[in-house]
């Protein structure tokens, strides 16, 4: 492959990438969810499972702890986290997402079932299931964040 070629796919994946964030965060926000941003939804995608510590989340972001601290502060005040008692570590805060945040977080998941929805309308469905299947093959594995 070519550095033109290769500048041309790059170029593509990013754009891609860029506009399926921002779908997904307009989709969030048509939804009731105002004052959302795409950075909570990266700080959720690791508060879903489990929980997490503000410094498991500040790794997960690849910011500050500072920094993850005062976006769990406004996740908590909005009402789409809270914090708890960590259950392995007295001196630790668990962050957790409320009713809210999940219903959120289902939010997300419709909105970018319909933009995956417009692809399989221009590519096909075989298409875009044959795209996810090559891109799990080369995606890396670990948190999925925001390039800041």
């Amino acid at each position: 492959m070519h550095n033109s070629e290769a500048m041309a796919l790059s170029a593509a994946l990013l754009a891609v990438a860029g506009e399926l964030t921002q779908r997904i965060n307009e989709g969030v926000v048509a939804r009731g969810f105002e004052g959302m941003r795409p950075a909570h939804g990266f700080a959720f995608t690791r508060l879903a499972p489990d929980g997490a510590t503000v410094t498991e989340l500040a790794v997960h972001l690849g910011v500050t702890k500072q920094a993850a601290s005062q976006l769990v502060d406004e996740v908590v005040r909005k009402g789409y986290a809270e914090r708890r008692a960590h259950p392995a570590d007295a001196r630790a805060r668990l962050i957790v997402l409320t009713e809210r945040g999940w219903a959120c977080t289902r939010a997300a998941e419709a909105a970018a079932a319909e933009v995956v929805r417009e692809w399989a309308d221009v590519l096909g469905e075989g298409e875009v299931r044959v795209l996810r299947e090559q891109l799990g093959r080369i995606a890396p594995y670990g948190p999925i964040r925001p390039a800041w």
